[in-house]
């Protein structure tokens, strides 16, 4: 009689294990969407900031062979992220070819200066950082003066730290609230297991005996959460690449993976503690307490 109820339990409980998995991919594919925003936020500011340009204007006088010894010397600096030097002829052909304005055939010289160009790398694109490289490029007798538009690194900084501060606000909140709807989703599912653990109990099944097969249980079920919001979520970045294929350009797929393996950890941890939590609430009660 007792196996009865057992067999009626877990055909009850297979429909509950379908909703749960799809039930908290859903909820992980919402988590990792805003990883994923997070991720290319960070690589976005980060290419905003290496695309601004940094000019070491050169003095008139200054010789081919100094300028590029400079440029030498500049390149291995850590700040570096690309560099290149612009002769005063390279200057009016660019020039030329921008605004279509041969102004040395009316001017009968060249009032350009030969310049090196440096783009830098992120964590020093900032005012402090840029300060120190510019009192230090500065110091060179060969160099004329120090352009970069410092208004835009001011305000792109300020923006970043704003959009930070958001994100992380969202983040926190949507944390919490994974936590708690996955960990209901569980709950739910269990609910039409407790007379199955129950009866487990009553013909003397240990504690151990009786959780072993639902934790083995939640681990796979985390998983397979995990793997399907994944699945959705290359999904979303594979149709976003086919828009936007500049995007690519910007993927960190080291981040992305690190995303990827958090999401299958969160899975099946939150499931495992979940279910092993209701598995003990229900081995606590009583059997009138079931009903």
């Amino acid at each position: 009689m007792a196996q009865q109820p057992g067999k009626s339990s877990s055909k009850k409980s297979k429909p509950s294990y379908l909703y749960s998995i799809i039930g908290v991919a859903l909820v992980l594919f919402l988590l990792g969407t805003l990883g994923l925003i997070v991720i290319h936020a960070n690589k976005l500011s980060e290419y905003f900031k290496e695309s601004i340009e940094i000019q070491v204007i050169l003095r008139d006088n200054v010789k081919e062979e100094q300028a590029i010894a400079l440029r030498d010397s500049i390149a291995g600096r850590p700040y570096v992220k690309s560099i290149e030097y612009v002769s005063k002829n390279m200057a009016a052909e660019r020039f030329k070819k921008e605004f279509g304005e041969d102004f040395i055939t009316l001017l009968q010289y060249n009032p350009l200066y030969a310049s090196i160009n440096i783009k830098g790398n992120a964590r020093y694109v900032n005012p402090d950082s840029l300060a120190v490289i510019e009192a230090n490029l500065g110091q060179q007798s060969i160099v004329r003066e120090i352009s970069y538009q410092r208004g835009l690194v001011s305000k792109l900084n300020e923006n970043v730290r704003k959009i930070g501060f958001v994100i992380l606000g969202i983040s926190v909140m949507l944390a919490l609230v994974v936590i708690v709807l996955i960990d209901n989703t569980i709950r739910l599912a269990m609910f039409s297991n407790r007379f199955l653990i129950k009866t487990m109990q009553m013909v003397g099944a240990t504690r151990w005996f009786i959780a072993k097969p639902f934790d083995l249980r939640s681990i796979i079920n985390g998983a397979l959460s995990a793997i399907l919001a994944i699945a959705g979520l290359i999904g979303i970045l594979y149709f976003a690449d086919q828009l936007l294929p500049e995007l690519s350009a910007m993927r960190d797929y080291f981040m992305t993976s690190v995303l990827f393996i958090g999401m299958i950890v969160i899975g099946i941890f939150i499931s495992l503690v979940s279910t092993h939590r209701s598995v003990m609430k229900y081995l606590r009660l009583k059997l009138d307490d079931l009903y």
